[in-house]
């Protein structure tokens, strides 16, 4: 049996019909602070509200120090009807040596949750991780109250694998625990048929 080729993840522009994956940078801080004012955004997300300038801007710079340390590869939404960056999404967790990432960090404007943006991304995202990179697992995380986040991860085809008590402290103090949900390559082809994606 040969050898699959190296497992390196780099930046890449992902099209879609609906939205574009580009890699973020400092120029879609203005387009993503007009989508990041909803405080409902960042509740379960562990960061902290991020809808000034001067916080979203250091957030972005600190994915993108994370990106030349080799371990997360962040990216902006840009919802292709407007060409206005809408959201983030990143690939993170990235481990090389084991073929495997996760799609994580991802947040969209209110007008643009519940809508083809997020399935399409995801679709992006896996297809590319799976199709291309040779990726052998895709892990997704949520907030164990994030009851909508679990639902539209459960409908893409992940399965949920497990609880991880107090995983995370937030920035409120709270003790999260966080449920991991993964697809595995040889699940990508029955979860892209399924969900219509062939």
């Amino acid at each position: 049996m040969q050898n699959p080729p190296p497992f390196d993840p780099q930046s890449v522009i992902l099209e879609g019909q609906v939205v574009r994956l580009e890699p973020l940078s400092l120029d879609h801080v203005s387009d993503l602070l007009v989508h990041a004012q909803d405080e409902d955004i960042w509740r379960y997300l562990p960061y902290g509200l991020l809808n000034s300038e001067a916080r979203l801007a250091a957030h972005v710079r600190s994915l993108l120090q994370k990106q030349v340390g080799g371990s997360e590869i962040p990216f902006a939404v840009i919802y292709r009807e407007s060409g206005q960056a809408v959201g983030m999404t990143r690939y993170m967790d990235i481990r090389r040596a084991h073929r495997s990432l996760e799609i994580g960090g991802t947040w969209y404007g209110v007008a643009y949750q519940r809508t083809a943006v997020n399935t399409e991304s995801k679709y992006l995202l896996l297809r590319h991780a799976f199709e291309v990179l040779g990726c052998i697992r895709v892990q997704i995380k949520t907030d164990a109250r994030n009851l909508r986040s679990q639902r539209a991860i459960e409908r893409i085809g992940a399965v949920r694998e497990g609880l991880l008590r107090q995983h995370v402290i937030m920035p409120d103090g709270y003790l999260r625990d966080t449920i991991y949900y993964s697809i595995l390559d040889k699940e990508w082809p029955h979860v892209k048929e399924a969900r219509g994606w062939s």
